[in-house]
């Protein structure tokens, strides 16, 4: 590659926050940082809430007040039928920074996954299961006025000349342990055999970020390292306005000692489209020790979907028992469970029936919609592959 090569790449990626993609218009007065009737303390608020941790926060402030339409984004691999956090959590997350007036922007990472050999390497089956995932996520309630679906496989063909000079800078500019260490980010470790196309996966997941212009990565805590890297690659081209990490919770499988949900285990997780049956199955079976708020996957389903979703979390129980009562916090319920008020059945049963009221739009659309059943079926069909 030539010098002028790696040049062009780095001025690619310098220029990349100065401008975004066409986007709707938007009520947005630039110099108070208002959208839509929300002030931008209101706004800043709003999209905080999405992170688990965020860096920086003064750059995500001065952000939302300078720039019209910023640009959030996340990439996924269609690799399977999507588990509750992808479902839930994701929508909630999306119409919070789009209600804010940010642009989202799905990266649908057909590649990768292929990359990462998910569908056995399988692009058609690929590309089968990123259809079947947009159909849920419209079907759970995501808005998507300011949503937009850009397919890897299409946007890096179409724009190979932007975009692999970039990889190649980006990879030219990092020392292969620093590379292995973003290893996370496709579910595997630093000590994995890893194919060649695995190592090269983090220099295009780092490329994606300026590739699309993004202004926020917002991603999981698994992403974390890659998308550090982004940053550090601004250091290295002299870049001053670096992509902000807004990294969300992730949630506990639901058996014990699952640090993640994992789609290769069915039992792990609740599924978009799982019969109420499953559900209270899945949840009767889960790890809920009495007293213990810490590593406990019921109650981090309740903190991080249930009380986001419905604003209350409602326990119905005979008056011997304590009688009904609904909590509008997270605090509060920890503290009654930590103090054995809340018993880990009357949790479970109250879980399940929230769980199951947020799901049943999803279950009747891909049972009534003829497109959405043929995709759930056929993504049921395939095999899934680490």
């Amino acid at each position: 590659m030539s010098a002028e090569g790696s040049d062009a790449a780095a001025t690619a990626a310098q220029a990349a926050p100065e401008s975004s993609a066409p986007a709707p218009a938007a009520d947005v007065d630039q110099l108070a940082g208002s959208f839509s009737g929300m002030t931008l303390d209101e706004r800043y608020a709003l999209v905080r809430s999405v992170g688990e941790e965020c860096i920086q926060e003064d750059e995500l402030r001065n952000l939302l007040l300078k720039k019209k339409d910023p640009v959030a984004y996340d990439g996924f691999e269609p690799s399977g039928r999507m588990h509750i956090a992808q479902g839930v959590m994701k929508a909630l997350n999306v119409n919070k920074l789009t209600r804010s007036g940010c642009i989202f922007k799905f990266w649908v990472a057909d590649w990768f996954a292929q990359l990462n050999n998910k569908m056995g390497g399988d692009l058609k089956k690929i590309q089968t299961v990123g259809r079947y995932m947009m159909e849920v996520w419209r079907a759970v309630g995501m808005d998507l006025t300011r949503v937009e679906f850009l397919w890897s496989s299409e946007e890096i063909n179409g724009r190979a000349g932007e975009y692999w000079p970039l990889v190649m800078d980006i990879a030219r500019k990092n020392k292969l342990p620093r590379i292995l260490r973003c290893s996370q980010i496709m579910g595997r470790n630093e000590t994995d055999e890893l194919s060649a196309a695995q190592i090269f996966y983090p220099c295009m997941q780092c490329a994606d970020i300026f590739f699309l212009k993004a202004d926020i990565c917002q991603l999981g805590m698994d992403q974390r390292k890659v998308n550090v890297l982004a940053r550090e690659y601004c250091d290295d081209i002299k870049r001053k306005m670096k992509p902000i990490i807004l990294s969300h919770h992730m949630l506990p499988g639901l058996l014990q000692g699952q640090e993640k949900m994992s789609k290769s285990d069915p039992n792990s997780a609740i599924f978009m489209e799982d019969e109420e049956a499953e559900v209270n199955v899945k949840i009767k079976k889960a790890f809920c020790p009495p007293g213990e708020v810490e590593g406990n996957p019921c109650i981090a389903y309740v903190q991080y979907i249930v009380l986001p979703w419905f604003k209350q979390f409602e326990v119905e129980r005979k008056e011997e028992h304590g009688g009904n009562t609904i909590y509008t916090d997270a605090e509060q319920l920890c503290a009654d469970y930590k103090e054995g008020k809340l018993h880990p059945g009357d949790l479970k049963l109250a879980l399940s029936k929230a769980l199951n009221r947020i799901l049943q739009p999803v279950r009747d659309h891909f049972k009534t919609n003829p497109d959405a059943k043929k995709l759930l079926a056929q993504v049921k069909s395939y095999k899934i592959t680490r």
